[in-house]
């Protein structure tokens, strides 16, 4: 069997909805999509300049340190979960409405980032998903275990590609550092795997837009030839990923900290009304929602809970509330609303 015959047979072959098909048959764009459409994820080196990058991740550590819980970027020694807003062991802050703090919102509207999307999706009309920052520190010891959580974001029943996943990284990001690790080509399998594996009891998950790999799955990918990769990157590098590409981060090894902020776009068109109106009341409220830029799932509120108590330092909002310019607006989703809806 030939490999373009094999990848068809392995694929569902996705219509001009969302743009490229993803499918893993050779492409020649020559840039950024061959290595998405190959390996199910790519780098984008210097999507957002570098000095603005470490601007960016500046603010982000200035925000850690303005809750006033003791954190100081210069002292390792402050790096303790009372010391820090809450965290999970992911590196994920969740809460306080980070989502939509203005340094997030600048990352979101960066002309690099959005404009890689925009050529995915061939579509300039994105919206984006209201998703959360995330910070590994290098030495922290008083935090859960980060195990490794291999998974796709995408329902098993809803095969070819309808969601790219994307993060800006803001640290340097080597193969010691904490990060993104990914299935290389997994997405080409996805539906081969499904088929095969239908009888495996899947691990229970809060919404059917997320499948976990047992240990099964786990081999049944090694099996097939498919290996696990860190990816590295610099600051100001975007890393995108078919949702399909099976994932999951870990924490650092070395001595570098990790920060991230999670961006995903899709096009408004392919979005409900009913969906756009749900965005737009997350917007409101500065709610944050998953990866999936439709809203499907929005968090019921900012609170963040310790220890079974709220946090002494919760926010129901973003410190500073988004100024956001004309065309980042259009990513809220809220221009392509219908009167009627």
């Amino acid at each position: 069997m030939s490999t373009t015959t094999q990848t068809q047979s392995q694929t569902t072959l996705q219509g001009p909805e969302v743009g490229m098909a993803l499918d893993g048959r050779p492409t020649h764009y020559n840039d950024f999509r061959d290595q998405l459409n190959r390996d199910g994820y790519a780098v984008i080196k210097g999507a957002i300049p570098r000095e603005r990058a470490e601007g960016y991740a500046d603010k982000f550590l200035s925000y850690i340190e303005d809750f006033g819980l003791g954190f100081n970027r210069n002292d390792p020694s402050t790096v303790k979960r009372d010391m820090l807003p809450v965290i999970n062991e992911k590196g994920m802050i969740l809460n306080y409405g980070v989502t939509h703090e203005q340094w997030v919102w600048d990352i979101r509207g960066e002309p690099g980032v959005v404009d890689t999307f925009a050529k995915v999706y061939e579509d300039d009309d994105l919206i984006v998903s209201f998703d959360v920052v995330n910070v590994g520190f290098a030495n922290r010891a008083d935090l859960p275990e980060n195990k490794p959580w291999p998974h796709q974001d995408q329902d098993p029943s809803k095969p070819g590609f309808r969601c790219l996943q994307g993060l800006v990284n803001l640290n340097p990001c080597g193969p010691n550092d904490g990060g993104l690790i990914v299935c290389k080509g997994g997405h080409i399998s996805s539906e081969r795997f499904h088929a095969e594996m239908a009888n495996e009891p899947r691990i229970p998950a809060w919404t059917p837009e997320w499948y976990g790999f047992t240990d099964a799955g786990m081999k049944w990918l090694s099996d097939h030839g498919l290996q696990w990769e860190k990816v590295c990157a610099e600051p100001g590098d975007l890393i995108v990923w078919d949702s399909r590409t099976p994932h999951y981060n870990v924490p650092p090894t070395s001595k570098q900290d990790r920060l991230a902020v999670y961006t995903c776009y899709m096009p408004a068109r392919v979005v409900s009304q009913e969906d756009l109106v749900r965005k737009k009341g997350a917007f409101e409220k500065r709610l944050g929602t998953t990866h999936w830029p439709n809203a499907r799932h929005v968090a019921p509120n900012n609170d963040a809970m310790r220890d079974g108590k709220l946090c002494p330092k919760n926010r129901t909002g973003p410190v500073q509330d988004p100024v956001l310019d004309e065309r980042t607006f259009k990513l809220t989703g809220i221009p392509y609303i219908k009167a009627s809806a």
